[in-house]
C-alpha cells in the first residue's frame, strides 16, 4: 500500500482513509490527494472499492446503514467527516453524477431549475438553465423542448441532463461513478468531449471500467487493486495500488499488477 507525496493545488485530500460496512473493511489506508482542475480516473478489477472511495469523497456512504469511515478526508481545507460539517452542503459543493441517468419525474427546463431553487438561486433562472445546458452539450438539442419532460430524452441525453442539473447548483467537483456504462459508443463519446469541456471549470473525478475511456479523458489515474482479507473469510479488501499521471500509469507503471491490469490479464 502507497502513500502519495503531497501535490500542489490539491482540492481533495484522502488521509489514511478506511472504509468499513458494519465490520467488514472494504478499504484500507487510502493516501491520495486529487488535484484541482484535472480529471482523475479510479480505475480497478471489481470488488477493489473505487466506487466505494469515490462516495466517500461528498459522503454519500452516509447514506448507507452501517457504513463507517476512519481517517480524514479535507476538502479545500475543510475536514468533511467533522461533526460540524452539513453533509447536505459537502453533497453540494462537490455534485455527483450516477451510472444510471436519474433525472426527475419533471420538464427538462425543472430538472435544473428544481435542484437550482432548493439550493437557495435567486439569479436569472432562464440564463441558469442555458447557461447548464450548454455547458452539457445538450442546448441545442433541446432548446425547442424544454417543457418536455426529462424522461423524453435518449439515455445519452438524459445523463447530459443530469450533468447540467449538477453544474446547475455550481459545485467545485464533480463525481462520475460510470456515468457511460449504460451508454451506446456514440452517446459515451458525447459524454467525453463533454467531460473535456468541463475541465475548464470543474475538478471531475471518475469511476470507470473502460480502460480505453480512462486514457481518453483523464490528466491523473489511480489504480485500486485488491486482497483477500487475512481471516479467510473469502472476502476482499481494496488499497491503493498506484497512482499518478495517465501517461505514467499505462505507459510505464511502477507495479506489476497495474500492467497486468491494463493490459487485461486479469479484472
Amino acid at each position: 500500500m502507497i502513500k502519495n507525496k503531497k501535490q500542489k493545488n490539491k482540492i481533495i485530500s484522502l488521509d489514511n482513509v478506511s472504509i468499513s460496512y458494519g465490520s467488514f473493511e472494504v478499504v484500507k489506508n487510502i493516501f491520495c490527494d486529487f488535484k484541482k482542475g484535472c480529471i482523475t480516473s479510479l480505475i480497478g478489477p471489481s470488488g477493489c472499492g473505487k466506487s466505494t472511495v469515490l462516495r466517500s469523497l461528498n459522503r454519500m456512504n452516509d447514506l448507507i446503514p452501517n457504513c463507517s469511515l476512519r481517517g480524514t478526508v479535507m476538502f479545500d481545507g475543510i475536514n468533511i467527516y467533522d461533526k460540524k460539517i452539513d453533509p447536505v452542503e459537502v453533497r453540494r459543493r462537490i455534485g455527483m453524477v450516477f451510472q444510471q441517468p436519474n433525472p426527475f419525474p419533471k420538464s427538462i427546463y425543472e430538472n435544473i431549475a428544481f435542484g437550482a431553487r432548493i439550493n437557495g438561486y435567486v439569479g436569472n433562472m432562464d440564463e441558469l438553465v442555458e447557461n447548464s445546458l450548454i455547458k452539457a452539450a445538450l442546448w441545442d438539442e433541446c432548446k425547442d423542448k424544454l417543457g418536455d419532460s426529462g424522461y423524453s430524452l435518449s439515455g445519452g441525453q438524459q445523463q447530459r441532463l443530469c450533468i447540467a442539473r449538477t453544474i446547475a447548483i455550481e459545485p467545485q467537483v464533480i463525481l462520475m461513478d460510470e456515468p457511460c456504462s449504460a451508454l451506446d459508443p456514440i452517446s459515451t463519446l458525447k459524454i467525453e468531449e463533454t467531460m473535456h469541456e468541463l475541465k475548464k471549470n470543474f475538478t471531475i473525478i471518475i469511476v470507470t471500467h473502460n480502460m480505453q475511456q480512462a486514457l481518453r479523458v483523464s490528466d491523473m489515474t489511480a489504480f485500486f487493486n485488491a486482497v483477500e482479507h487475512e481471516d479467510g473469510d473469502g472476502g476482499k479488501i481494496g488499497y491503493l495500488a498506484e497512482y499518478g499521471s495517465t501517461s505514467k500509469i499505462f505507459n510505464s507503471p511502477k507495479e506489476k499488477t497495474t500492467q497486468e491490469y491494463i493490459s487485461g490479464k486479469f479484472g
